[in-house]
């Protein structure tokens, strides 16, 4: 069933281009949002959602700098201030983006079960200016960049120990098809198009909500449907194995066996492909430097769009 759009945004959306490898990042895994974008209109009436007893309005869900919604609180441990409700000026609630539980969503990072240890080092490479983005229009990063030379360290300590604390899931289903949707980008994401329609997949995973109105809402039981091209998983699961045949190194080396990290080292496996591909190609382009990041660059600096691709779609398939 085709998610609905509310009408205010379907007007401001923008059929999505892959662009070409040679040149900028792909779309598909940078998706920027129109220069017209609006936020949806708040018709003032109350907000709920399947499953939960709260009730929110369209303004407190746009709520970044101060007390985020909370649809699901018996799910997860009490919330520290900095992940709750942020701090004025720029120290944003950590749990409006990616969500109270550290689920994320395709345009950031799931954050829930990183050790702390790895959580304050990211968090120092985006203040330090290690971590750009290959794309500078895309807005998660940017305003990441900025919450983290807004926070103290006190309030990094407290994060990390929060989202180390909570257990990680996936909500992400990889579908292996030739077509896809049409899609648009909507809040740093894509969704079906308004007006329907298919189109080949191309060299490219497509990842959106089922149901965009969870979406929109912040929901965490929001789901998601990753389409890639057929016989992508087997290929990476044979990538990931063989390190690309001896071009790179099998990935299980550092993640462990299964993909669910080791130590300082972060879990892959039931990650957003979005964000996989995003950081496959930080890497690659030296967008992404510093600390284990260096490690990293000569494991993917042979790695054809393609096989990144291929990469991603396993990886988000397995268990976290």
């Amino acid at each position: 069933m085709r998610p609905s759009l509310p009408l205010a945004l379907a007007t401001a959306f923008t059929l999505l281009v892959a662009r070409s490898s040679a040149g900028e990042p792909p779309s598909w895994a940078f998706a920027v949002n129109p220069p017209d974008a609006r936020s949806a209109h708040d018709d003032g009436l109350p907000m709920r959602i399947p499953g939960s007893d709260r009730v929110f309005s369209r303004a407190q869900l746009g709520t970044i700098d101060g007390p985020i919604c909370d649809w699901h609180p018996e799910e997860h441990p009490a919330m520290p201030p900095i992940v709750a409700r942020g701090r004025a000026p720029r120290a944003y609630a950590c749990g409006y983006c990616h969500l109270p539980d550290g689920a994320g969503r395709p345009e950031n990072a799931s954050l829930a079960g990183l050790t702390a240890a790895y959580f304050k080092e990211q968090v120092h490479a985006f203040r330090e200016g290690d971590r750009p983005g290959s794309e500078p229009r895309r807005g998660p990063q940017t305003t990441m960049v900025a919450i983290a030379k807004a926070l103290t360290e006190p309030e990094i300590d407290a994060a990390a120990a929060y989202f180390e604390s909570v257990k990680p899931s996936s909500f992400v289903r990889v579908v292996e098809t030739p077509t896809v949707p049409r899609t648009v980008v909507s809040g740093w994401t894509l969704a079906r198009a308004p007006d329907g329609g298919t189109e080949p997949i191309g060299g490219r995973i497509i990842e959106m909500a089922v149901d965009f109105r969870l979406f929109e809402s912040r929901d965490t039981h929001t789901r998601y449907v990753a389409f890639a091209p057929p016989g992508s998983i087997g290929r990476g699961a044979d990538l990931a194995a063989t390190g690309a045949r001896g071009r790179s190194v099998a990935c299980a080396t550092c993640h462990g066996p299964e993909l669910r990290g080791v130590a300082a080292v972060p879990r892959l496996a039931g990650r957003s492909p979005s964000y996989l591909a995003r950081q496959l190609y930080d890497l690659r382009t030296a967008k992404r430097r510093g600390g284990n990041a260096e490690l990293m660059k000569p494991v993917v600096a042979h790695l054809s769009d393609e096989e990144i691709v291929e990469l991603c779609a396993f990886i988000a398939s397995l268990s976290p």
